[in-house]
């Protein structure tokens, strides 16, 4: 009984910050003396999410320090589809080090989902050139000269590099706590399966859209090229009235921030099982922070990538009108714009 206790309380928000204080300064004391000295002892004995922590300061700091070197400040988009796995797997390892051998079908099952997720994101971010040296995502370049370098500078130190960071892990953290119940509860149960097949579902339609708008632009460049007569959104400039696009101005977007909904659902699937008296896991546990927060920064960042694109292209703000903004559903015809 005493160990469920632990467990409900680890997955609730009931957890008394002076308990997580000393937890911290427990595990950071014990690296500090002994990582040095050996560190493959100290990754076996501290607490992942300790030693995750390590490595999040770490990238972080190795972000903002190439991104002011190559003033190219894209760093933490090139590693956004591969730290979520990376970390997953950590905790899976960290099982696997400590446990008796085996591997917990769980964690496995996350770090299996989640790794199909960053490899086809890697490819997609690979295909459109954010791997080349020089490339970058075209709002950093727009905020530092719409804020100026110093505040830019500001937000690089504690936005752009550290806090996105500190996101990606927070979003894993799901998996922390099926790290947690592990041995208490070992076993997958009905809302695991529905959780990987609403993931699964989510990912082929995040790739559907990718796949629209890059064969869309790869077009529209090439009808460029040859001066070709332009109609239709080739005209517009931006996807609007085919495929997934004339459901929602951000499809891609509304599968990626629910994708880690889905992630969130293991936590719930964790902290309880499933008899004869129904489902009696914890619907609300603090790992649901890192995903409120992707979802939070992927409004901010719709809004702005918006009033880019409504300054670029005559018809953007009709689209915005008659198409939802995130969330897939029935638009209304569209209307002839005449561009210039």
């Amino acid at each position: 009984m005493a160990a469920l206790q632990q467990l409900h309380d680890l997955a609730s928000f009931a957890v008394p910050a002076d308990i997580l204080v000393a937890f911290y300064q427990n595990d950071l004391s014990r690296l500090i003396v002994n990582v040095t000295a050996n560190p493959t002892s100290f990754y076996r004995a501290a607490d992942p999410l300790v030693s995750g922590t390590v490595i999040v300061a770490a990238v972080s700091f190795a972000c903002w320090f190439v991104s002011v070197l190559a003033r190219n400040y894209s760093q933490v988009d090139r590693l956004w589809s591969i730290l979520p796995p990376f970390y997953i797997w950590h905790f899976a390892l960290h099982d696997y080090l400590n446990g008796t051998g085996g591997l917990s079908p769980r964690l496995v099952l996350i770090a299996l989902l989640t790794s199909a997720w960053g490899s086809r994101l890697t490819y997609n971010f690979a295909r459109k050139g954010g791997y080349r040296w020089h490339d970058q995502d075209y709002r950093w370049p727009y905020l530092r000269k719409y804020l100026g370098l110093v505040l830019f500078q500001l937000l690089n130190i504690t936005f752009i590099a550290p806090t996105q960071n500190i996101l990606l892990f927070l979003i894993t953290s799901p998996a922390y706590v099926a790290y947690q119940t592990r041995h208490l509860n070992p076993s997958l149960n009905a809302l695991d399966f529905f959780a990987a097949a609403l993931f699964l579902a989510l990912l082929a339609g995040e790739a559907l859209a990718d796949q629209q708008q890059w064969a869309f632009q790869t077009r529209k460049y090439t009808l460029i090229g040859q001066k070709a007569k332009l109609t239709g959104d080739y005209a517009r400039g931006f996807l609007s009235e085919s495929g997934l696009w004339k459901y929602s101005r951000h499809p891609n977007f509304f599968c990626e921030t629910s994708l880690w909904w889905a992630v969130y659902l293991f936590s719930v699937s964790a902290t309880g099982t499933q008899g004869l008296g129904g489902f009696d896991g914890r619907w609300v546990n603090w790992s649901a922070v890192g995903t409120v927060l992707l979802t939070s920064l992927f409004q901010a960042s719709t809004w702005f990538t918006e009033f880019i694109s409504a300054q670029k292209y005559l018809a953007y703000k009709e689209y915005q009108q008659r198409v939802s903004r995130i969330i897939p559903m029935p638009s209304a015809a569209p209307k002839v714009t005449k561009q210039e």
